[in-house]
């Protein structure tokens, strides 16, 4: 895969937030207090949901896996950005560049997967709850987040190939906090068409697809919620949804502004703290989210 381009370059030195010298203890300890913020909520959601067998549902299975992909993509990227503030050791090398690119953008891929499967698990609880149970089977459950981490951890090896392939002969300096691909594209020395168009044809049919069957989904469920007489009923029937369409506003309304635009219009020193949120507000709402109104969660937690 690297072949290519290691004739120009053997790694690379990621800037991180060099730019404000001063501040970089401080930084430290606020994105240290984040990461462990967010190892902690995530990682008692998982253990909760292990350890009670109630809670063996599709709905918190699927959650489960939520916090496992919010720990691993968090884990990709932060201790790296942690040991880089504490030390100002930047480097790195040009094959752990490529694997922090590939680990993180299938990480997220399959985020955007599981939304969209959990959004389904909503609709046929609300819309057809009769067949909830055959439709939402412990086999079809399995086989649903199967598929989301193998088609997420499949689709990015297009752009990472590529990327590995072009030159970067301009400079080794990356202006962000990782290895993402925007700043990659723009130390190349060499043409980037067809990285940058495989990115528009798969987010096209990939991230939009998802959002549009995401989106589909909701608008049976509002349309079914509507139709319910009691309002007590439709608040309930609603409040099973409000969590995860909170989610999936926060990931889709950043990573839509981060990525699905023109290579022209980026920002880097915007952009990277964009990231950041990106990173991180997903990761450290989600177990306030769905935790906080949740009863039953609240109970086995207790």
């Amino acid at each position: 895969m690297a072949s290519g381009s290691q004739q120009n370059v053997s790694g690379f030195i990621i800037q991180g937030f060099s730019d404000t010298p001063e501040l970089q203890i401080s930084l430290f300890v606020l994105f240290l207090g984040i990461y462990l913020i967010i190892l902690l909520g995530n990682l008692i959601i998982f253990l909760v949901i292990s350890c009670n067998p109630h809670l063996h549902t599709p709905m918190y299975i699927f959650l489960q896996n939520l916090s496992l992909i919010d720990i691993s993509s968090t884990s990709t990227v932060l201790p790296n950005l942690l040991l880089i503030l504490l030390t100002q050791q930047n480097n790195i090398s040009f094959l752990g560049c490529m694997t922090q690119m590939y680990v993180f953008l299938s990480l997220a891929g399959s985020e955007f997967l599981l939304l969209t499967a959990m959004a389904y698990d909503r609709y046929v609880a609300i819309c057809d709850p009769l067949h909830y149970i055959a439709r939402m089977s412990r086999k079809h459950c399995a086989g649903l987040i199967t598929a989301v981490f193998t088609v997420g951890f499949v689709e990015p090896m297009g752009h990472v190939t590529l990327i590995s392939k072009l030159s970067y002969c301009a400079s080794r300096l990356i202006n962000h906090f990782f290895c993402d691909v925007t700043p990659l594209l723009q130390l190349s020395c060499s043409s980037t068409f067809s990285v940058e168009l495989l990115i528009y044809i798969e987010g096209t049919f990939f991230t939009l697809k998802s959002f549009l069957l995401t989106l589909t989904s909701y608008i049976f469920i509002i349309s079914a919620i509507l139709k319910i007489q009691s309002s007590e009923g439709r608040q309930k029937a609603f409040s099973t949804c409000a969590s995860h369409l909170t989610c999936v506003i926060t990931l889709y309304g950043t990573v839509f502004c981060l990525y699905m635009r023109p290579t022209t219009s980026y920002s880097l020193e915007r952009d990277k703290y964009f990231s950041l949120l990106y990173i991180v507000l997903g990761p450290v709402l989600n177990p306030l989210i769905y935790t906080l109104k949740n009863k039953e969660f609240k109970s086995s937690l207790n």
